[in-house]
Formats: structure tokens, sequence, C-alpha cells
């Protein structure tokens, strides 16, 4: 792979006649960063993208990488790139808890979606597959995307900070090798800046909950254990062992980064008593703890402390200036939702941003970002937070009363008694109560938008959950889901998914055969973000019959999916006149856009058909100037 990127510019940049730089100013290059940098260069959108490092991550951090991010991924035409860099899913669980990795064994789950049970559901759920993709892999991808799309990346480049009007922002940046101090004239500021976010700090936006309520050691390390493990393929290797069990979870961890030479060893520690010693003696004598191998040599790559937060900000933006990611929601890793989460809150965002600068849209889209996205950052700081919480179930075998409580916890439950009965059945109920971190479909993929940019089907009631929403995928086409995938079968006979006919930066209108009075209605109105799909036709004929299954309308009814994937309006009934479809169709389209009525049919000889121009005229007191001494990008 070519990691390989243009130099930063930190030349004054060419302002257009509206007196802007560029189009949006994107500050920090992780997951959120990338994707949202990328997305926009996808849509010709002209954009900076800042990082006040040196170069991506210089960690694995985030790794485990979810289907919807993984779609994310593939509407940017990077999952194949994603697939070669990651270990696959068949390699990613089984997930084992056992005293060491040489130790023995008391049980292990089939995790991320790879079991016997829910294989199906992953496989029907999407057409892409769990990947884990550590962060150092996955940020290049992204930046050399967003790059060769034409977007500008500057490393080294810190945020300072920024003043708003009703037209624009402007952006206040230093060059860190020659400590130059520039600006940046933007319509739009996205900061992605991380869990010590200036950019939030600076607005103000409100925040609930706590930081750094436990602590955890992560310790980077090399050594070829695929004896251990070979046989065995996971990602995450829990350890019961009284050396090794302190805080909040009670375990050791080995994490596997790159199968099967190169992990992370972690473990909790009491914040109560200080940071705990990191000694390379201390460390090493750890690692051979969990391995169970007292000859192991780790060759330590790194060291370091994360604190436990949960935290999540009630509104994101404010003006011109959006923010997303770890900047707004703060958690644990448990669960996997971290990077996933803020590479969706990007991708939400991109889209409607795109729509904002290319005057497709009035201001009141970009108000429907916080809508949609701060219940689902709220939603997974509590499913994270829990996640930890919820080990605790799994360790009521441990005998306290004993000086190594494991060892003589493990004897009584192997024990052919009535408590040796009790606690295995204890054992197997906390087990399977684990399905809610690693097996959790619903909280990945359930996720339902209420903003206004969703118009409620009113031909149907309240939405009801026959099974577990955390636990199970519930595909449907109402609108604020995400577009249920089946299989069609493309132009050259090749099966493609649902999710690949539409996306790509533009509004899709999808109906089947009989909905040729929709097709014309669209083909009329000739908006440039406006494609239509008949599925049916050649090159998107439904053999399976799959989507005849899913789509919850008749074949002469209609759905507007949104380019980010959920669906935005959708006609439960048949229509057979063009004019009422044009009409239904312009109606729903400036209600979700935030357009005067009237514009749909704009004439297609105009290059600035369907274009809005507004300015935003209600931005509180801007920000005033000043140069913090510290960032996080």
């Amino acid at each position: 792979m070519n990691n390989s990127l243009p130099a930063p510019m930190f030349e004054p940049f060419h302002r257009d006649s509206n007196g802007f730089d560029t189009d949006v100013v994107v500050v920090g290059l992780g997951p959120a960063g990338g994707v949202a940098a990328t997305a926009l260069a996808s849509y010709g959108v002209r954009v900076h993208a800042v990082t006040v490092f040196p170069w991506v991550a210089n960690g694995p951090r985030a790794h485990i990488t979810n289907q919807r991010a993984v779609e994310v991924l593939r509407d940017l035409g990077l999952e194949e790139e994603a697939c070669s860099q990651a270990t696959p899913w068949d390699q990613m669980g089984d997930t084992l808890f056992t005293t060491s990795l040489a130790g023995e064994e008391i049980v292990r789950l089939q995790t991320w979606g790879t079991g016997d049970l829910r294989h199906g559901d992953y496989l029907k759920g999407s057409p892409c597959t769990m990947l884990d993709l550590p962060q150092p892999q996955m940020e290049p991808i992204l930046i050399n995307a967003a790059a060769s799309r034409g977007a500008v990346i500057s490393f080294n480049t810190e945020y300072l900070d920024h003043v708003q009007d009703t037209d624009g922002v402007t952006v206040r940046l230093r060059d860190g090798r020659t400590g130059q101090v520039f600006t940046q004239r933007a319509r739009y500021l996205l900061g992605f800046d991380g869990a010590r976010s200036r950019i939030v700090e600076q607005l103000g936006l409100p925040l609930k909950g706590e930081l750094a309520r436990a602590g955890t050691a992560y310790i980077r390390f090399r050594a070829d254990l695929t004896r251990y493990v070979e046989h065995r393929p996971s990602v995450l290797y829990w350890i019961f062992n009284s050396k090794a069990g302190f805080g909040e979870i009670g375990m050791g961890l080995l994490r596997a980064i790159r199968p099967w030479e190169e992990w992370i060893a972690g473990w909790g520690f009491d914040m109560a008593a200080g940071e705990p010693d990191l000694s390379d003696e201390t460390v090493i004598a750890q690692i051979r703890t969990l391995v169970g191998d007292p000859s192991v040599e780790p060759e330590i790559v790194s060291k370091s402390l994360w604190y436990v937060n949960q935290q999540h900000a009630t509104r994101y933006s404010l003006g011109r200036v959006l923010c997303g990611g770890d900047a707004v929601h703060r958690h644990p890793p448990s669960s996997g939702l971290g990077s996933n989460t803020s590479m969706q809150d990007a991708f939400n965002l991109a889209w409607k941003v795109a729509f904002a600068v290319k005057g497709y849209a009035g201001p009141g889209l970009l108000e429907s970002y916080s809508d949609e996205r701060v219940p689902v950052g709220k939603q997974v700081v509590a499913r994270a937070n829990q996640s930890r919480k919820d080990y605790a179930a799994l360790r009521e075998w441990f005998d306290h009363t004993a000086d190594d409580p494991v060892a003589a916890g493990l004897a009584k439950l192997k024990a052919a008694s009535p408590e040796g009965v009790a606690l295995r059945q204890g054992l197997y109920a906390a087990l399977e109560m684990k399905d809610t971190e690693f097996n959790a479909h619903g909280v990945e993929l359930n996720q339902r938008y209420e903003s206004s940019a969703v118009l409620p089907d009113p031909s149907v009631g309240e939405e009801e959950w026959p099974r577990h929403r955390g636990l199970y995928l519930q595909a449907t086409t109402r609108p604020g889901a995400k577009l249920p995938h089946a299989w069609l079968v493309g132009p050259d006979g090749r099966r493609i998914s649902t999710l690949d006919v539409t996306g790509k930066g533009q509004m899709t209108l999808l109906t089947g055969i009989a909905g040729a009075a929709w097709k014309h209605a669209a083909g009329k109105s000739r908006l440039p973000f406006l494609r239509t799909v008949v599925i049916g036709e050649h090159g998107t004929i439904d053999p399976y019959g799959y989507w005849e299954r899913i789509r919850e309308i008749p074949e002469a009814g209609a759905l507007l999916v949104r380019p980010d994937g959920y669906i935005a309006w959708r006609h439960n009934a048949e229509v057979w006149d063009a004019d009422e479809a044009l009409q239904l169709l312009e109606t729903a389209l400036c209600r979700v856009l935030d357009r005067p009525n009237g514009l749909a049919d704009a004439n297609a000889d105009d290059p600035a058909a369907g274009r809005l121009e507004y300015s935003i005229r209600s931005v509180e007191i801007p920000v005033p100037m000043h140069s913090p001494d510290t960032t996080d990008a």
C-alpha cells in the first residue's frame, strides 16, 4: 500500500469570488475526520483537513469495524482495500475466557456474529462482513483516498480557534514546524478533534456524564504466540488470574493486533492508589502471567494508561460549526462502538454539508444532524459502559475467602456437587448475557432517526420489536431506518446489493417496474442530486425475490433514500399518475431538504438547477480569538 501523501500546504489558498479559501475545514484525521474528508472530497466539495499530529495514530486504538462502518467504506469505494489490511471476520472470534493463554480454558463465546447461532443473521443483514482493522491501518486508507480525490491534507497543523458569522467561519491554525499562524476562511468547520476537543470546549456544547471513572494499563508488545492461539483464533482473550484481575472488569486481556505476533496486554488498576508501576520488569512479569509462559520474551513497543469515560454531548453543533466522533461521545472500547459510531457521525454529516455548500438544501437540513446523532451517541456511551459492568457476573464463581480466589473458585466450579452445578449454570447465564456486547447486531444496525430530514409514514403505527432490539437486526423500509440489504443482479450478471445502487452522494428514488409514474416524475424534475432506480429493470433485477419480501410497500410505491443510506420518506401506496407522483415527490424533497416549495422542477438547462442561496441568520456570539496551550486533534 502506498502511504505517500502530498506535502502539507501552508501558503495562502486562492480565495474564491465569495472570499472563501475552502468550503470546509475538518479538524482531526482519525476515523471520523478521515471519513468526513473523503466523503466531502468525493462529493466535489473543497475541503482542508488538518491534524496536529505528524502522521496517523501511533497505536492500535480502535480496531473492531462493524458491518455498518464497512458499509460506509463500501459506499466510498474503500471496502476492498480495508479488507486487504484487516484481520478477516472468520479470524475474529471465538472469544476465550481462560486462566492464561497457555492455561486452563473456562468458557468461550462465539462473537461478532461468527457463531452458528448468529452467522446467518449477519449475512442476511449486510453485504459487508465485520473486520478487525486497527486504527493505524484504517487512517491511511481514508487519508490517501481524501487526498487523491482533491482534499488538502495538512499534518503538524494545530487548530487554535475560530470566529463564525452568518456566512462562514474564519479558522486560525498554526504550523507546528515553523510556528507560523495563518487563517482559513470556510463555509463550515467540522470538529473531529478527539475526546479533549478544543472545538467542543470553545463552543460550550453541553456535556453529560463523567470522565475517568476507571483506569486501565495498555502495553503493546511483540511476541510470537502462534502455538497458543492458531487452533482457536480470536482477537480477544480474557484472562481469569488473581495476579491480573484488577479494576472494574476484574480480568486481564490479551488483544491480537496482528495475528499472532503483535499484541496488547491490558489490566485495570486502582485509581485511588495512583498510577500503576509500568517498569519493564513489572510489565514483562505481567505479560508472562497473562500468557502463562515464564519463558516468553516480549518486546515492549509502548506503554500507556487510559481512563474510562462516560460522557456525551446533548448538542453537536452551533451555527456553522459541527462536531462529531470522540469529541461528543466519550466511552470505553467495550462493545467495539467507538470508531464505528464516529465514522457514522461523519457519514451522516458529510452529505448534509455537501448539500448545503452546493445550495441543494436549506439550513434546516444541517439542524437535523444533532437530532439524529445525539440519541445514537447517548446510546453507545451507555452500552459501552454497561458492557464493562456486566463482566462482574462472569466472576461470581471466584472464592474471595481464599488466598487465590481464582484457583479456589475454579475447584468449586468443577466440582461434582450441587454447588458446582449452580456455579456452572450461573456462569453460562453470565456468558449468554455478554451477547449484548459481542453479538449486538441490533445495537450496531437498528438506529432509527427522528428529525426534519425524515418524514414519518402515516400509514403505519409505532414500530414493534418482537425480538431483542439490541441483539437482532430488524430490517425495515420505515422512514428513519437504514435501507435494508437485499441481493439483486446487476447488468453483468453479478450480485449487487440494494446498498450498491443507492448512496454515492445522491438522493435515490427507489421504485419497482410498476412505478413508471415515479420514474417519469423524477425525470421531469431533473434535479442534479436525484437518481431513480427501478428494481426489476435490467441492471437491478430481483431474481431471488429478496427485495420483494422486505420492501414493505407496493411495487408501484416509492422510497426516497438519502445519500447516507437512510430512508427519508416512503409512499406506501400505488401511484399510477405521473403528475400525482411529481407533486408527492416535490413535497417530500422540499420538506426533507428544507427547500422552498416549487423549486423541485428546476430547468435542467440551467447549470445551477436546484440550487438555493442562503445564510445562517441566527448564530450565537462568536468565540473570541485566543491561543490555548494544548490540543487533541
